[in-house]
């Protein structure tokens, strides 16, 4: 049997289909507010002069409250030469569809906020509470959180700087403490020639342990590092590029090393929104008259069993002969440099935003962005949050996927 020469029917063809891109938007024209913190203690401003000059020679719009920079020593001067607009009306502020605060979003400020508006601020997970997040639902709020902003590499870089300015805060705060003038034992942090320096205990080996270190070996101190991880504890040293004294967590040898030293610094952190107690009041009280204790977990419950919130206006107590410094947020105690440090990373993140298109836009180009946006148009999408008060939780994922 022959074969057949295949034919090609006329009525066949092939149709070329235009490939879909997902194309950039164009840029827009942000109109930011920032408002005046009335929050416990916070001294720091979101964006320094600088960065708001930055931003309007982008073509972007700034308004201030008045004073709003004051407690960072940044005056209403220095952002209108820079082209912001000082308002006095805080209910002006609130109405700009981008708020940018270095403090939390508080009970007073609810009324105030738009429908659809976006928040950039901390969140603070252990003081946040179910009514107030509902309300920030229902007003459909897009909210990204200070503590999970993630850079390109990985890296929290506003947590990582206050961890930074913490750490190496805590040995000019124990330096002073140990004064005479201040109750301590009158001793020098460092020592001098011929006399021991004063023993420094760090509990965590996370950047406010590291850097706590290198400030207290840089004053000459004796410093012993505890933490639960010997990974953390091999890349502290590392880090610093000496070999230190360091140990597990482990509550004998703890307690020995306590009852020798001049300042022990709470460093500890954890990934449940509340620190571990690792030092009890009987351990304190073993502690030599006049001794220091500086407890920077104190903002995620304090890792010392005799710690209560002080405040920068009366920083310590004194119990059992030991002096306790107990300040939370102990970076607006240093207000410039912070703000200077949380300035460095908003700027460029709202020319981004600006770049493209808005924050929706933003958050969809940037996978890296998405851990830190707990609210999404008024959707709750923070997993830890819905757990904790019931909510209603969406994958952020599939809510930015299903609106492009």
């Amino acid at each position: 049997m022959s074969k057949k020469n295949p034919t090609i029917s006329t009525s066949f063809n092939y149709e070329v289909l235009e490939e879909t891109l997902d194309i950039k938007a164009t840029g827009i024209r942000l109109q930011i507010g920032i408002p005046k913190e009335t929050a416990f203690q916070e001294n720091r401003i979101a964006l320094t002069p600088d960065a708001v000059g930055v931003l309007i020679s982008n073509g972007h719009e700034v308004m201030l409250e008045h004073n709003a920079g004051k407690a960072a020593h940044f005056s209403d001067a220095e952002y209108q030469e820079a082209g912001a607009t000082i308002v006095h009306e805080r209910t002006t502020i609130f109405k700009a569809p981008i708020l940018v605060k270095s403090a939390p979003i508080v009970e007073e400020d609810i009324a105030l906020l738009q429908l659809n508006q976006t928040v950039l601020s901390p969140i603070h997970p252990a003081l946040m509470k179910a009514a107030l997040l509902q309300k920030m639902m229902e007003k459909k709020i897009t909210a990204i959180s200070f503590e999970n902003l993630k850079d390109d590499s990985g890296i929290y870089p506003i947590v990582r700087s206050m961890s930074e300015i913490a750490g190496s805060a805590v040995m000019l705060i124990a330096g002073q403490y140990l004064g005479s003038a201040n109750h301590g034992k009158g001793v020098l942090l460092g020592g001098i020639s011929g006399i021991a320096p004063a023993k420094v205990i760090i509990l965590g080996a996370g950047t406010v342990g590291e850097f706590a270190a290198r400030a207290a070996l840089a004053l000459g101190a004796s410093v012993k590092v505890f933490d639960g991880s010997v990974y953390r504890l091999e890349r502290l040293q590392n880090n610093i590029g000496q070999r230190l004294w360091t140990s597990i967590l482990e509550p004998k040898m703890l307690a020995k090393q306590l009852r020798t030293c001049e300042v022990v610094v709470g460093a500890l952190s954890s990934t449940t929104g509340s620190t571990p107690l690792v030092v009890s009041e009987e351990m304190v009280s073993d502690m030599r008259p006049g001794s220091v204790i500086i407890d920077v977990s104190i903002d995620r419950g304090g890792c010392f069993e005799t710690s209560e919130l002080t405040t920068h206006e009366n920083p310590t107590f004194i119990k059992y002969d030991v002096i306790h410094y107990c300040v939370p947020n102990i970076p607006s105690g240093f207000a410039r440099t912070a703000s200077q440090a949380i300035s460095n990373v908003l700027m460029p993140l709202l020319l981004r935003v600006g770049e493209e298109g808005g924050v929706e836009n933003l958050v969809w180009h940037h996978f890296h962005l998405r851990g830190s946006t707990y609210l999404f148009k008024g959707s709750l999408t923070n997993f830890y949050l819905s757990q904790r008060f019931d909510l209603k939780y969406t994958d952020l994922n599939l809510l930015i996927a299903s609106q492009q």
